[in-house]
């Protein structure tokens, strides 16, 4: 992942309406399961919602069936992690087969976007039964319900220790947010919900702090935590104020999106491509950096925001931007004093090279020695090839499997995940790594792969590269090659991942018995957040 700059739609106040449960004795009591609606977002001319199934029994509910009326006016003109279909004004939602058995006490939750301003479901019945709670496992009975104005509970749940169990409603689904997209790229917060990915996304890594001087640091106030949001601007609706010890910029709006969503959970991302040169001073005295890392991510003004730590250290005794001779123990101990200092109940994780070549940068560092002290990987596989071989040959960025003349041997990611595995890291612990964006070359002659290029083609950030969003219509794909997609158009060459070869690759990545998928960046997808809405699809 790089430092440097590869570098609204919903107006108003978001609209908290719940259906509100009969209280029990015990919120959780053995015979109830009950479904509950929020309206996280409401625009007018349509809105999103969120339904939340929650087994308040002893015993596993191994299927659940929602039914409820929509008033005159609203309709569901899209909806994820659930099964959907309609008889007039009548919508059925039933648990998709990979979510598995809802344990005791567990929640889950699906969604959807409806038409026209909201209005609340009525005649809502889960399993037969009201959705305001009852009995399982048969049927459930029904009790009363009510309508009420009170938001979702903002409670920060404790993160289970390593191993990390993957959360209710499939495999873990984690997006970059850059801070610097706040300026020209124009990308916030809050549009990872006008986008409707807010729902799918189960973690977000907030990149970059800086590594200086042995320790962890902020990387830019401005954008951190001192922009001011107007009403129009912020995720909630809600303008910023300059009142003593609030929080602005990034993370005020990272706290409110997790008001909305509680089901995602935010890391502090420290390093990247610009920023990796300190690590090499932080091995040194890893106690003392994870003492300062600590100090920073839990500071009091913040420290509901983020849930743990990732490290992006490109690379571990090798090169990236700078070189690194730490030794090969060097990554392991840094994760190590992590682990210690963070304790169980937050994240620690970490980006790591895709390099599986023989004696290539996996094998530089004890990345198997490491993972005792992880959550999880997230395997950077993208950015094989490039046009900083500018005069080609042109090759897909982001292979998933080799193919006939492939430039280097070795350097795709089914590769560097068999590698990963074989050094005897628990797979649930790797991550998948999708690009949202693509690497290209001008002056190409040829449309298949392995043509010669004299330089990068133009990008709107930087010369070589595009996201996704403009490449899908200014340079269509005109074929796959190692599972990923290229783009031959006027004398320019892309490879890229598109909705379909996403969907190939999560694919694989259920085959293969990963923890799920990760991206970079954010700001890369489309404004309806396709790329992301195939992530989900593909992962379950």
């Amino acid at each position: 992942m790089r430092r440097s700059v590869r570098r609204a739609m919903i107006a108003g106040a978001a609209a908290v309406l719940a259906i509100a449960l009969v209280p029990a004795v015990n919120a959780f009591a053995a015979g109830s399961v009950t479904a509950t609606f929020t309206a996280s977002s409401d625009w007018g001319t349509g809105h999103e919602v969120r339904v939340t199934v929650t087994n308040g029994s002893d015993a596993a509910v191994n299927t659940w069936q929602i039914a409820f009326d929509l008033p005159a006016g609203t309709t569901i003109s899209s909806f994820w992690d659930a099964d959907v279909t309609s008889s007039g004004t009548r919508y059925t939602a039933t648990k998709k087969s990979w979510a598995g058995p809802l344990a005791p006490g567990a929640s889950f939750s699906w969604g959807y976007i409806g038409t026209g301003a909201y209005k609340a479901p009525q005649n809502c019945t889960i399993n037969g039964g009201s959705c305001g709670g009852g009995t399982i496992p048969t049927t459930v009975a029904p009790t009363t319900r009510v309508v009420t104005s009170a938001p979702p509970t903002t409670t920060r749940p404790p993160t289970s220790s390593v191993p990390t169990t993957i959360q209710p409603g499939g495999k873990k689904l984690l997006g970059y947010f850059v801070e610097w997209g706040v300026y020209q790229r124009n990308y916030h917060v809050k549009n990872i919900v006008t986008s409707g990915s807010a729902a799918k996304l189960t973690h977000i890594n907030y990149a970059f702090g800086n590594v200086t001087n042995g320790g962890c640091a902020i990387g830019d106030s401005n954008a951190d935590y001192d922009k001011a949001y107007t009403a129009a601007e912020s995720v909630d609706g809600v303008a910023d104020t300059w009142d003593p010890g609030a929080l602005r910029g990034n993370f005020g709006q990272l706290r409110r999106l997790k008001k909305m969503y509680p089901n995602i959970k935010v890391l502090w991302s420290f390093g990247g491509w610009t920023w990796s040169g300190g690590f090499a001073q932080a091995a040194a005295n890893p106690t003392a950096f994870a003492n300062s890392c600590y100090n920073l991510v839990e500071d009091p003004r913040w420290a509901d925001v983020f849930d743990g730590i990732d490290i992006d250290w490109e690379y571990p005794n090798a090169c990236g931007l700078s070189c690194d001779s730490s030794g090969f123990a060097s990554f392991r101990t840094l994760m190590s004093a992590l682990r210690a200092r963070f304790g169980s109940n937050n994240l620690v994780t970490a980006a790591i090279t895709a390099d599986g070549t023989s004696g290539g940068k996996i094998d530089a560092a004890d990345y198997a020695g490491a993972a005792q002290y992880v959550d999880w990987y997230n395997v950077m596989t993208y950015d094989f090839f490039g046009p900083w071989a500018a005069q080609g040959p042109t090759a897909v960025h982001s292979a998933l499997t080799s193919y006939p003349g492939i430039p280097t041997a070795g350097f795709y990611a089914d590769n560097a995940i068999q590698k990963l595995k074989s050094k005897g890291i628990p797979a649930s612990k790797l991550l998948l790594g999708i690009g949202f964006y693509g690497k290209g070359w001008t002056g190409v002659t040829q449309a298949a792969p392995g043509g010669s290029a004299t330089g990068p083609a133009p990008g709107t950030y930087e010369a070589g590269t595009e996201d996704y969003k403009v490449l899908k219509a200014r340079c269509p794909a005109t074929g796959t090659v190692g599972g990923t997609a290229y783009a031959f158009c006027g004398g320019q060459w892309w490879s890229y991942d598109t909705p379909a070869t996403i969907g190939g690759k999560m694919t694989y990545s259920n085959n293969q018995g990963l923890g799920g998928s990760f991206f970079w960046e954010l700001s890369g997808d489309t404004t309806n957040g396709e790329l992301i809405a195939a992530m989900r699809t593909g992962l379950g």
